[in-house]
């Protein structure tokens, strides 16, 4: 039996291009909308983007390998079509999966995001990553062209992954909830497979497999009907705001999986969660009370701080910085959020808002950004300090939120950068935290000038919360040799323990 000639099995050049370009560019679709289809169940946080990458690249692997090996053993052009609508298919199901899934793999930890990232992303990154190279063996002619068809090819789909990546990632999420966008990709590689059948029927025996369409249309179905935590999904976060049942005017603002911040629209000053009375009860030591003060804020959320100051300090300005603009078109929509001259919200990263500042000109810093549990690792090191302490006044005072748990490595870290800084450090925490038999939200305090953590101290008991503040020698042995924190060494994720 005389074996084909490859040359009569060659797809046309554009159609080889197409079925390249949709197939990898769905690839990196997948692997940045699976992150953020995931996020609402267990967060975003390093390992939940190592484990979605991770995932990813040990598929793309799989598939180009087993796709090579199948493409030498059997025409590839019987498998071209099933693969493409099959990972089609895959694609658009694999939000109402990751929805179900969800609901049972809730939570930080490690199996929990290992498994979830590894439903979102294996099978169908699997059956797409083996069509590049079956189209690479349909299109080799001869041995004196392998060079150039591998590489033309190999060219075109990183392009498509390209495209697919800057167009999800500065584009589609900006327009389009993540479910649209994972069905629209996997529609789109479904038409490319059936575009493929069309152009092979008269060639080859090639059947369309129906049943893989209808699976597409049922997925399609389900992905709408499937559960959604999300009220809106933001740039960063799946959002929404409860109404607390116990109060009429509170609401909280819940981002993924954690309450972020809780907002009494009748009640700017009823303060619910301790670390927000902390910080409220560093603030009300500063200076002369009810007086005025320039404050920034370093994380927005739902604005609690700003607008309990602006009550109880009429006449206070505050920038807050925001890095994500749905959090804050929510924050209009239901908690009642209107700026001012008083109250100006820049939406940006806010190491870069850092920046701006104007030197000497703030009486309070507060820094309450986070991803997931954990502050972003570049507003945790000594540069980054470096900008809020050029930020404030010289009696200045940067109060910040931080999580943690365990062995509060990441909490020691922190402290020892903040004292790097800082002359003066301070720390507002439950005694079961100060001897590390707890873990949970703390408040660190930092100056230039010498803290009044005695009238601190008296206003944490105003507002019977049980926290201590930590100063001096009994900080320096909770600190002990915890790492200090710059751009270039900031393990925030590694240290970090995210649940007791």
């Amino acid at each position: 039996m005389t074996a084909p000639d490859p040359g009569s099995r060659a797809l046309p050049g554009w159609l080889a291009a197409v079925v390249t370009f949709v197939s990898s560019g769905a690839v990196l679709v997948l692997e940045i909308a699976g992150l953020r289809l995931i996020a609402p169940y267990v967060g975003i946080t390093l390992q939940t983007n190592t484990a979605v990458i991770g995932f990813a690249l040990a598929a793309i692997a799989v598939g180009a390998w087993a796709g090579g090996a199948v493409a030498d053993r059997r025409d590839p052009r019987g498998l071209l079509v099933p693969l493409l609508v099959a990972g089609g298919a895959l694609l658009v199901a694999v939000a109402p999966v990751v929805r179900f899934a969800g609901a049972l793999l809730a939570g930080a930890a490690a199996g929990n995001v290992l498994l979830l990232a590894a439903v979102a992303v294996v099978v169908p990154v699997t059956l797409l990553s083996a069509v590049p190279p079956m189209v690479v063996a349909l299109q080799l002619r001869s041995l004196d062209r392998t060079g150039s068809v591998v590489g033309k090819l190999s060219g075109i789909g990183t392009l498509g992954g390209i495209a697919a990546t800057f167009g999800t990632g500065f584009v589609l999420v900006a327009l389009l909830p993540t479910t649209a966008i994972l069905v629209g990709a996997g529609l789109v590689v479904v038409a490319t497979g059936v575009v493929l059948w069309v152009a092979l029927r008269r060639r080859a025996a090639v059947r369309l497999p129906g049943a893989l369409l209808v699976t597409a249309l049922v997925g399609t179905g389900a992905a709408v009907l499937a559960p959604n935590p999300c009220e809106v999904e933001t740039t960063y976060h799946c959002a929404r705001v409860v109404a607390d049942p116990a109060r009429e005017g509170g609401r909280t603002l819940v981002l993924d999986t954690l309450r972020h911040s809780y907002v009494d629209l009748t009640d700017p000053t009823h303060l619910e969660f301790g670390y927000v009375q902390a910080v409220a009860s560093v603030t009300d030591t500063l200076g002369v009370p009810g007086e005025a003060l320039s404050a920034l804020h370093v994380g927005g959320g739902g604005l609690t701080l700003p607008r309990y100051l602006a009550d109880v300090r009429p006449g206070t300005t505050s920038r807050v910085l925001e890095v994500d603009a749905g959090v804050l078109a929510l924050d209009r929509a239901e908690l009642g959020l209107q700026t001012s001259a008083d109250l100006q919200v820049d939406v940006g990263d806010a190491r870069t808002g850092l920046g701006r500042e104007v030197a000497g000109a703030r009486d309070l810093v507060v820094g309450d950004a986070f991803g997931g549990l954990a502050v972003p690792w570049q507003l945790t090191t000594v540069e980054a300090l470096q900008l809020v302490d050029r930020a404030l006044a010289d009696d200045g005072v940067y109060a910040v939120n931080l999580i943690d748990h365990g062995p509060l490595s990441f909490l020691r870290a922190e402290l020892a950068t903040m004292q790097q800084v800082f002359p003066h450090v301070a720390l507002l925490a439950r005694a079961p935290v100060v001897a590390g038999e707890d873990g949970g939200n703390v408040v660190a305090v930092a100056s230039r000038s010498p803290i009044d953590t005695a009238a601190i101290s008296s206003a944490l008991a105003g507002r019977l919360l049980p926290w201590q503040v930590i100063t001096g020698d009994d900080l320096e042995a909770f600190v002990g040799g915890a790492p200090v924190l710059t751009d270039d060494f900031a393990p925030v994720d590694q240290l970090l323990t995210p649940y007791g």
